[in-house]
């Protein structure tokens, strides 16, 4: 099946990057109009010109810090007003740091619901009226297994990926009516920087080697091996086409069979 987004346009957050930067890519492939967002703006502009492009695609690049609701807002509004309406919104941003829930500060709490859950929902309320009067709208956030199966080091990231998934569970509901659908991509162990400074730091905490570690965390999973980005990006592709307009508030695990429930 070849996925058709010409004429539709998309917003891919955290794009600078990983499964970020592998979508923006696939997107534009697929005949979207990418506007790629993360805080460097230097890594965006290259990505930019980069992507696939035709004479009916146009890409921009949007620095903006999702640690600040205020800026965030007032930086995709302008830009709605300038280039929209939008009718692809991927909600992706870097998890928070690894460690054990019992001694995690209020601070990183905070920290991990403004990025996560108030970008998130930022993003959403500055696109959604576009969206409606398109009568077309993909909202796909990229967040984690743990959401099914909470996992261990993660306490921070566990407790707030959790709370974007009902979040987007109870979005879906409210905005079906309008041609919106809101679903959730889970990504496995997947080949990306995150994955490697969480290695680096079981290593460091267990003291064993890298390689050790590699070898451990890819035995668990059924396919013997990480995911790549490209392939997270392929499942958000298909979710964010017209072929996926009856699918609409569920979770996606991609991830070689690691998580262990359906």
């Amino acid at each position: 099946m070849k996925i058709d987004l010409n004429g539709k346009q998309a917003i891919v957050c955290g794009a600078s990057k990983g499964i970020g930067c592998a979508t923006a890519r696939q997107l534009a492939s697929s005949g979207a109009s990418v506007t790629v967002m993360a805080r460097n703006q230097s890594a965006l502009e290259q990505l930019c010109s980069e992507l696939h492009s035709s004479a009916s695609q146009s890409h921009h690049a949007l620095a903006a810090d999702f640690s600040d609701p205020q800026s965030l807002r007032e930086t995709i509004t302008e830009h709605v007003k300038g280039n929209g309406p939008f009718h692809i919104l991927i909600n992706n941003s870097g998890g928070p740091p690894p460690g054990p829930v019992h001694t995690a500060k209020e601070a990183a709490f905070l920290a991990a619901f403004t990025q996560h859950l108030l970008g998130n929902h930022i993003m959403m309320q500055v696109l959604l009226e576009g969206m409606k009067a398109k009568g077309y709208g993909r909202i796909i956030n990229i967040i984690s297994t743990s959401v099914k199966m909470p996992l261990k080091g993660l306490g921070v990231s566990n407790t707030i990926r959790g709370a974007v998934a009902n979040w987007s569970k109870t979005l879906a509901g409210e905005v079906a009516e309008h041609g919106i659908t809101v679903n959730n991509i889970l990504p496995g162990a997947t080949d990306t920087d995150r994955l490697d400074e969480i290695f680096t730091g079981k290593a460091e905490k267990l003291g064993k080697t890298k390689a050790q570690i590699i070898a451990s965390e890819r035995s668990i999973i059924p396919a013997g091996r990480f995911g790549k980005p490209e392939e997270l990006a392929q499942a958000i592709a298909f979710l964010a086409s017209p072929a996926a307009a009856y699918i609409n508030g569920i979770n996606v695990p991609v991830d070689g069979g690691r998580t262990g429930c359906l």
